[in-house]
């Protein structure tokens, strides 16, 4: 059997405060985080990505996560006032005449209503979250969930420091 090349393009938003706080619960660590090598290319399968933006709530973002994002995925994080739910929809409606699908990396039913408008203006919309802190109203309107399990993160262990 030959393999399918689906010519589609994909953005996906990710609501870095809501999937942290999600992770963090599950892992019951917080230090643990997304292994995007892992995740992106597993929520992506055999399409393209358009783009990929973190939207992050708070002044603590880590260039480092930023600097990768950039480089393995030409990503953006930007940084958001209070919650990422206004920007990311804003970009969301923005980016809907110009993808065939978007991905929200959130389990927060506030972006029910995004979902909706997305889907009547004809875009393919997934979510990828943390099944038990996802909203159920959330999984039942869009057109696709992807769980997000511990196969998915990672634990940061800081490097040990030195003795004297």
């Amino acid at each position: 059997m030959t393999q399918l090349l689906i010519n589609q393009s994909v953005a996906i938003l990710c609501d870095g405060n809501n999937i942290e706080r999600s992770i963090h619960d599950i892992a019951k660590n917080t230090s643990a985080m997304i292994n995007f090598d892992k995740l992106i290319p597993k929520l992506l399968g055999n399409r393209g990505l358009n783009r990929l933006i973190y939207f992050r709530e708070g002044k603590n973002i880590s260039d480092k996560l930023a600097e990768r994002l950039h480089n393995q995925y030409y990503g953006s994080v930007i940084p958001c006032h209070k919650s990422a739910d206004i920007p990311l929809s804003i970009k969301a409606t923005q980016l809907a005449s110009k993808v065939d699908s978007i991905i929200i990396m959130s389990g927060d039913s506030d972006y029910v209503e995004l979902v909706r408008h997305l889907k009547s203006e004809g875009v393919r919309v997934e979510i990828a979250a943390v099944k038990e802190t996802t909203a159920r109203i959330l999984i039942n309107e869009v057109d696709h969930f992807h769980p997000i399990t511990k196969d998915d993160w990672f634990v940061f262990k800081a490097p040990k420091g030195r003795k004297k």
